[in-house]
């Protein structure tokens, strides 16, 4: 049977107060919607249909192809917003999950269970619920005493003996797809809020004799609806544990899982490291056997086997096999290190090249360079890239030696096997196997540093008085 998910992603989110439009609040470095579209993808549905309302081209600029829209241009509650979608659904057999987009919570077995128990039992609908101890606020799930849905009673709405009910809807359901948009068809705006609700769905189904069923989540995160700050913060607790239950599953080692910080879009392969205040965000993927941390913020970077990151940032980052980084190293877009490189402290590279085996041990910037083979950079030397309006490049080729605070001023390039002598600004190409040198040569005169000392303290002396 085919699959199609609907997913409500129309409404604005007064309550999160703020300029973004609440299904684009990230949970774990990812905005809601794309979980729900990631999640549903799982869950094998072969179209998605996205109801957009409220900053429409926003959600449409995140999702770009992964989905089809619909535009609710008034938001007249949500079975109105599902409605929307027959044009695109309406006439096609199969089945449809309805979720919104702010619960980044559910899961795609969850809905995989569900989509079962609904297709086994050729249900006409069948709700997510979960369980709570304290379900105040929440549409109770009314059942008959064999177990089938009899309604959905809104809190507002409850009798004392429904108040007492424990088991919520959680606003997920599955539908036979022409069966759900027949039943909008009945679906009035006679209530308070004069709107169409979804919910009504289910007790124009039940009385027309057609089966409703309901699954019953073991984790009652997936019921969290993220419609302010607070449930903003909840759910990425739930989710920062569940990502790292899955790497710890998956070999990966965290020292304290609750001071690491996992995106829900990292991966990392198995026997590596992560030590305390380990921040990992984007598209980073990290190879196996790397000791990572601790306090080292890496984001949307690639890293080979066998690396060590300690107590630095990298952003935007390639590093090889075996190589070295920190600490308080500072990678930048473009930097590109080679196997067995050494990056080391204080040092920072930006938009540069270091090949294999090569050397910036520390207080250096490497900035839109070529670095080759087997080069030692030393303490202090810089490449001076920027002349205040163009960015020039600097070439090291394979063995050559840097000296401590040499400045190289691109364009330049040090020829192979070249060695630069420390303290040296060069500002022409050094020849392959040359020696530079670019310095005023030291004079030493005798006894002259009495006579600084005693010009500065008689300067001194003539503010005072």
């Amino acid at each position: 049977m085919k699959r199609y998910a609907i997913v409500l992603a129309a409404g604005q989110g007064k309550r999160m107060k703020s300029k973004l439009y609440k299904v684009l609040h990230p949970v774990c470095g990812k905005p809601m919607v794309g979980h729900v579209l990631d999640t549903v993808r799982q869950a094998r549905c072969e179209r998605s249909v996205v109801v957009v309302g409220h900053g429409a081209d926003a959600v449409r600029a995140y999702l770009g192809d992964a989905a089809e829209y619909v535009l609710q241009e008034e938001q007249l509650g949500t079975g109105h917003a599902v409605k929307q979608a027959k044009d695109l659904l309406g006439g096609v057999d199969g089945s449809t999950i309805v979720i919104c987009g702010d619960t980044p919570l559910v899961t795609a077995e969850t809905l995989d269970k569900l989509l079962a128990l609904h297709e086994e039992q050729q249900s006409a609908a069948t709700i997510l619920t979960a369980h709570l101890d304290q379900p105040q606020g929440y549409g109770r799930v009314i059942r008959s005493s064999e177990g089938s849905v009899l309604r959905i009673v809104e809190q507002k709405d409850c009798s004392p003996e429904e108040d007492a009910v424990q088991e919520i809807n959680t606003g997920t359901y599955c539908f036979d797809n022409k069966k759900l948009f027949a039943a909008l068809e009945q679906v009035t705006n006679q209530n308070a809020q004069q709107e169409y609700y979804l919910t009504d769905v289910i007790s124009i189904l039940k009385n027309a004799g057609e089966t409703v069923l309901a699954y019953q989540t073991s984790d009652y995160a997936e019921s969290i609806g993220v419609n302010d700050r607070l449930a903003l913060s909840e759910a990425e607790g739930f989710m920062r544990k569940r990502i790292a239950k899955q790497h710890m599953l998956s070999g990966v080692t965290i020292i304290d899982p609750d001071s690491t910080y996992i995106g829900a879009d990292v991966q990392i392969g198995s026997d590596t490291v992560l030590y305390p205040g380990t921040v990992l965000k984007g598209h980073t993927v990290i190879g196996q056997d790397c000791t990572i941390g601790p306090n080292s913020d890496i984001e949307d970077s690639v890293i080979a086997d066998g690396v060590s990151v300690k107590h630095s940032v990298l952003s935007g980052a390639e590093v090889g096999s075996r190589t070295s980084v920190g600490p308080f190293a500072y990678l930048r877009p473009g930097a590109k290190l080679g196997e067995d490189v050494k990056v080391g402290d204080f040092v920072e590279v930006k938009n540069a090249t270091i090949d294999n085996g090569s050397k910036v041990s520390h207080l250096s910037y490497v900035g839109d360079a070529k670095v080759g083979k087997n080069v030692n950079i030393g303490c202090g030397a810089i490449t001076v890239n920027y002349d205040g309006y163009n960015k020039s490049i600097t070439e090291i080729e394979d063995d050559a030696f840097i000296g401590s605070n040499v400045n190289l001023v691109a364009p330049v390039t040090v020829g192979k096997g070249a060695f630069v002598v420390a303290g040296s600004t060069i500002t022409q190409s050094v020849g392959e196997n040359d020696l530079a040198i670019a310095r005023q040569r030291q004079e030493n005169k005798p006894g002259y540093a009495e006579k600084i000392r005693a010009r500065a303290l008689a300067k001194k002396n003539k503010k005072k008085s």
